[in-house]
């Protein structure tokens, strides 16, 4: 299998891309620092993709395991930082509320293709011949749901995990993604397909949220190629500037969020 992956950060100014992102030859991985709670988001999403095991979870009872085994040496780290800044209340928010992080793998170990994920980055699996694409997120409108965020303070929860295997073959192209690439792949997706997704695409609409109002604009566009839009993505993985050029024409069409973006894609 061949591997790589890119992550850039939001288009505003002094920010810090709190996702991290990871290519290895068995293994592709996001995880998605939360900000919007506590603290280092972007450190604890980048210490779980450094510890993740070389096998996948096969339960939320070994997953939890994992963080509970691996937190100790991320808090003590964090803790003398937080410290070291010299900010009370840094340090304050550091100990009442912790770090969050999703997470999504996909592994290939012998001959298997097995994904995992907890929260809303996604896992994906598109067979070229077949025209499907695969997902491990239940529905499109999930992703106007708060997302389960892996926390090293407070246990997994069961409704935030799931796994599942993916088939392997030559024409297949598996890949991970955090949450607003991932809606707007899977977007665009069911777009091409509307007589098959239209319940889909209803809900979402029906949601009135942000994410209402790209699929709004997908749905005006017409006729979508969906390996053309997912190639014209692909292509970009080796370039950060092509990709951020790629997702500002997206942004201001309307389409996807503003947000950090980050894609790891395994392919034979």
């Amino acid at each position: 299998m061949k591997t790589r992956c890119i992550s850039v950060a939001k288009p505003e100014p002094d920010t810090i891309n709190e996702d991290a992102v990871m290519a290895r030859s068995t293994v592709i991985a996001v995880a998605d620092g939360a900000g919007g709670g506590g603290i280092f988001a972007e450190r604890w999403s980048r210490y779980l993709l450094d510890n993740l095991p070389i096998e996948p979870f096969v339960s939320l009872e070994e997953m939890d395991s994992w963080v509970d085994g691996i937190w100790e040496l991320f808090y003590n780290e964090s803790e003398m930082l937080a410290k070291a800044m010299g900010d009370g209340m840094i340090l304050s928010k550091f100990y009442d509320e912790g770090s969050f992080s999703t997470l999504v793998a996909i592994w290939h170990i012998n001959g298997n293709l097995r994904w995992v994920s907890y929260g809303d980055s996604v896992a994906f699996c598109y067979h070229k011949k077949s025209r499907e694409l695969q997902y491990s997120i239940p529905h499109l409108a999930s992703f106007n749901e708060a997302p389960y965020l892996i926390n090293f303070k407070d246990p997994l929860r069961p409704g935030g995990f799931a796994c599942g295997t993916f088939e392997e073959a030559v024409d297949s192209i598996y890949f991970v993604a955090s949450d607003a690439l991932a809606h707007y792949i899977l977007m665009m997706y069911m777009v091409s397909r509307k007589d098959d997704y239209s319940h889909e695409l209803a809900a979402s609409l029906e949601a009135h949220s942000k994410n209402s109002q790209f699929v709004k604009t997908a749905m005006s566009m017409g006729k979508i190629d969906f390996w053309k839009t997912l190639s014209k993505l692909l292509r970009c993985l080796s370039n950060k500037a092509n990709l951020n050029r790629h997702l500002a024409r997206l942004r201001k069409n309307n389409l996807l969020a503003i947000d950090d973006c980050s894609l790891a894609v395994m392919r034979t």
